[in-house]
C-alpha cells in the first residue's frame, strides 16, 4: 500500500491514465484544486481557530449564517451552507446541546425548523472571527493583494456559473 502522494504526483498519475480521453482537462485540474484547496483550508482552522471551541467548519459555518442574517428556516441554512439536511440536524442537534443555537418549530410547516443564534453562540463566532481570519489570511499569504482580489473575483463567477439546483 501507498503513501500518500505530493501534489505533482497526484497530477502525473491523473494526466497518465486520462491522456488521449475527449475531457476537458484544464476544467479538471481546477475544480480539482479548488477542491483540494478548499479541503486543505478547512482542515487548518479545525486544527487551529475552531479547535479550542470544538467546532467542526461546518458548525462554524452555520453559527456564522444565524449570526449574519438572524433566524431562518433550517432548509433555508441547509442551502447557505451547502449541506444536506440530515447533516444540518446533526450539526444543529449539537450546537442546541451546546447551548449555542435555538430551535423552534416553524409556524407555517411544523416538519420545519427555525434556527437562531444564541448570545453565547453570538460571543463564540465573535471570539473566534479573529483567528478565523488569521488562518485564512496565513492560506493566501503566498498572493500579493492583487492576486487574492482576482483569486475572489473569479471563484464567483464559478459560483455565478453555476446552474441552481432544483
Amino acid at each position: 500500500m501507498r503513501g500518500t502522494r505530493t501534489l505533482e504526483e497526484t497530477e502525473r498519475t491523473v494526466a497518465e491514465h486520462l491522456a488521449g480521453m475527449p475531457l476537458d482537462l484544464a476544467a479538471l485540474a481546477a475544480l480539482q484544486n479548488l477542491h483540494r484547496a478548499a479541503a486543505a483550508v478547512r482542515r487548518r482552522l479545525e486544527q487551529t481557530a475552531l479547535r479550542e471551541a470544538d467546532l467542526s467548519w461546518t458548525a462554524f459555518v452555520v453559527l456564522w449564517t444565524l449570526w449574519l442574517d438572524g433566524p431562518r428556516e433550517s432548509r433555508d441554512v441547509a442551502a447557505e451552507v451547502g449541506v444536506s439536511r440530515a447533516t444540518l440536524s446533526g450539526v444543529a442537534a449539537t450546537l442546541e446541546r451546546r447551548g449555542l443555537l435555538l430551535r423552534r418549530p416553524a409556524p407555517a410547516d411544523r416538519r420545519l425548523a427555525i434556527f437562531e443564534v444564541t448570545d453565547a453562540g453570538g460571543r463564540l463566532v465573535d471570539d473566534l472571527l479573529p483567528g478565523v481570519n488569521a488562518t485564512e489570511s496565513a492560506a493566501v499569504s503566498c498572493l500579493d493583494d492583487a492576486e487574492k482580489d482576482a483569486l475572489g473575483v473569479l471563484l464567483h463567477r464559478v459560483v455565478l456559473g453555476l446552474p441552481r439546483a432544483t
